[in-house]
């Protein structure tokens, strides 16, 4: 049941604030059409009309808008809904914003207007996280793929999971609870039944690693010895001047991140200092190294270059040593300034460009590498645990079925499994696991 505070009327912009072409603001709830007659020059809007007018406060006109009206329940979060849209700018959206305050509304919190949408059954958990993700997307591709979700392909999915082991359940139940009339089910159905569940269950959750990438993003690190042209192919990769390049040794001294789209895949690709031991290193550059060695340690793919000209040295191989067990590209610098090839290497020149597109496809094969799946289902953390809490409970149930225990006890494990099946899309749900999702949302959404 929603609480006093959850039924109260809401305000908030819904565009980003600053300077723009227009700016719209959102109120919702049971006075929205109250609030919008008392500072609109119409008055009794009829829903899913468009009206152009001014907003006015003591007869002055505040500004010439827009105003979209929905009755509830035909609107995003299935309330009353008004919709301004005035001029952009930060001084008279406020304006207007403190006049929808003053006659009744109160500032939404974030993520406000889709946890209502929910709680008032516009659309389910999986849904409301996709509005989120589809906010936040790193990339097209991402985006695309969790517009799926937010158009119910999960959630599709969730409920025909949920409904078999509901059916499962009630057929169990049907037969402990009135065992004269109702035949206890087969246990070879129970066993099929369940194995198909937890299939559907394991496809779902194939596309775990590829959704937390594409979500999380791929660390892309850069690693050598000083000056052996770190630098050049990081700014070459972003075809920008971002880290400064010289020839004197240990120039970069912190670690540079910038973000690329590589395909889809959301990149950080990260220019770390040279690593190096010596007795001329200073404090700083010392620090730069132990912040390069922990890179190292986190990236997903390492680019390892070193200077071909200069050949491949003791100290190139011990670096080399400490990576070659991770997913990594050989990259052999400078090309152009030395006639040597390396056949085991990229060689490279970040100057000339001298096989860069060799070496984007290199990285783009290495991304493909990280078992990247196309993906159908997106899903964030939260849903996964739950997905693999249902998928444990039904062995449980599974192993109980094939060790003909009473159907009494395997329906304590299959019970369990449609709880945690139902936190996916929010049929089960505390106040915590609401607050924890929509807290991460914005002000206006």
């Amino acid at each position: 049941m929603q609480n006093q505070y959850e039924t109260d009327t809401i305000s908030a912009i819904a565009t980003p604030i600053g300077s723009g072409g227009v700016s719209i603001i959102r109120i919702s709830g049971g006075n929205a059409f109250d609030i919008i007659d008392k500072i609109f020059s119409s008055k009794n809007l009829i829903p899913n009309k468009i009206y152009h007018g001014n907003i006015e406060e003591n007869n002055e006109k505040v500004d010439d808008v827009i105003i979209l009206p929905f009755k509830a329940p035909n609107s995003y979060t299935g309330e009353d809904v008004i919709e301004i849209q005035c001029h952009g700018g930060i001084h008279i959206t406020n304006k207007i914003l403190d006049l929808t305050y003053k006659y009744g509304a109160r500032p939404a919190q974030k993520g406000e207007y889709t946890k209502r949408a929910f709680l008032n059954g516009k659309m389910d958990l999986s849904q409301a996280e996709a509005v989120l993700d589809l906010i936040q997307a790193p990339t097209e591709k991402f985006a695309l793929t969790s517009a799926k979700n937010l158009f119910g392909k999960l959630s599709l999915e969730i409920k025909n999971i949920r409904s078999s082991i509901m059916d499962l359940l009630s057929k169990i139940v049907a037969a402990i609870d009135f065992p004269e009339d109702v035949k206890e089910p087969d246990y070879d159905y129970i066993e099929k039944t369940i194995e198909n569940i937890i299939e559907n269950i394991n496809y779902i959750l194939s596309f775990s690693k590829s959704s937390n990438i594409f979500r999380q993003g791929i660390k892309i690190v850069l690693a050598g010895r000083p000056n052996v042209g770190k630098s050049s192919l990081f700014n070459a990769l972003l075809n920008l001047e971002r880290a400064i390049v010289t020839d004197i040794a240990g120039t970069t001294r912190d670690c540079l991140h910038e973000t690329l789209d590589i395909d889809g895949i959301p990149a950080t690709i990260i220019d770390t200092a040279g690593i190096r031991e010596s007795d001329d290193i200073n404090k700083v550059e010392a620090i730069g190294i132990d912040f390069s060695k922990k890179y190292l340690q986190e990236a997903d793919i390492v680019l390892f270059l070193y200077d071909l000209k200069e050949g491949f040295t003791i100290e190139d191989k011990e670096i080399f040593e400490s990576i070659k067990d991770k997913t990594f590209i050989k990259i052999a610098a400078k090309a152009d300034l030395t006639s040597l090839y390396d056949d085991t290497s990229v060689c490279i020149s970040a100057k000339t460009g001298l096989n860069m597109d060799k070496l984007k496809e290199k990285i783009k094969s290495a991304l493909i590498s990280q078992n990247l799946n196309e993906v159908e289902f997106i899903t964030n953390k939260r849903q996964q645990i739950c997905l693999e809490n249902t998928k444990n409970s039904l062995i449980n149930a599974l192993i109980g079925t094939q060790n003909k225990e009473i159907q009494d006890l395997i329906s304590i494990d299959i019970k369990s499994a449609l709880m945690y099946i139902s936190e996916v899309s929010g049929e089960v749900v505390t106040d915590d696991i609401l607050n924890n999702i929509f807290d991460n949302f914005c002000i206006g959404k």
